[in-house]
């Protein structure tokens, strides 16, 4: 799709996937088994998170400095994709479908080893 020059100009963002030392981009893999609807509400919250920036609730959560969450309501549940903001890029770093209120450490933990190794602190 090829954007024309009104779009360039509002775009906050550039969207980028982490992509690992073995070039697997984790979260285009995880967005891969979602369902066709699933991904189309997910690409357009995060569209909204690139052409609006810097946003907040509902959208966006900052859970700590340097991470962020886009908030997308699924029919079957809840995602969520962390993102980390390194100049003018919103790198992808996680994305999982949410099952309890809080976001599990787990998840937590693996975004911010991926936002270390992508500022090179790993």
């Amino acid at each position: 799709m090829v954007q024309s020059q009104k779009d360039d100009r509002s775009l906050r963002l550039k969207v980028v996937f982490f992509r690992t030392s073995r070039d697997n981009e984790p979260v285009r893999e995880w967005l891969k088994f979602l369902r066709a609807e699933e991904k189309q509400i997910i690409g357009e919250d995060i569209k909204t998170v690139q052409f609006g920036w810097p946003l907040g609730m509902p959208l966006v959560r900052k859970l700590e400095p340097g991470l962020w969450e886009v908030r997308s309501s699924l029919p079957s549940g809840i995602a969520r994709v962390i993102f980390g903001v390194e100049s003018n890029l919103m790198v992808l770093l996680h994305g999982f479908i949410k099952k309890s209120q809080k976001t599990p450490l787990d998840d937590l933990n693996l975004a911010r080893e991926r936002l270390a190794q992508l500022r090179g602190e790993k």
